[in-house]
């Protein structure tokens, strides 16, 4: 696995996760509509520049694809639910949701030359 592309790919998709958070925070309709599509999508996101940058076999970008993406959206979800803009819950199911996202960007990013 390509340390520094993990590092890259999570790093960019914390700080877009954390960009909508706060976006949610005092936007209504951002968190009641979009946390969770645009979460996912952001975690495909990271999961894809991941495969992109490592430039490994399907296994090592389908793997730190879905490590991308999970701990982006781990690390996105978790202040929001300490501001009490998401239940408890979601930090589990975004999780897991969001590191199989990542594993399909890695899929993704493998399959774009």
């Amino acid at each position: 696995m390509d340390r520094t592309a993990l590092i890259i790919a999570t790093s960019s998709g914390v700080i877009a996760q954390l960009a909508m958070i706060v976006a949610g925070h005092y936007v209504p309709f951002v968190r009641e509509k979009l946390f969770a599509v645009l979460g996912m999508l952001l975690s495909l996101a990271a999961g894809a520049l991941y495969a992109r940058l490592a430039h490994g076999g399907w296994p090592p970008s389908l793997i730190g694809g879905a490590i991308a993406g999970g701990a982006c959206a781990l690390i996105g979800i978790a202040p929001s639910v300490a501001l009490g803009d998401t239940l408890a819950m979601i930090l589990v199911f975004g999780t897991l949701g969001s590191t199989v996202a990542g594993a399909a960007g890695g899929a993704i990013g493998k399959l774009i030359p």
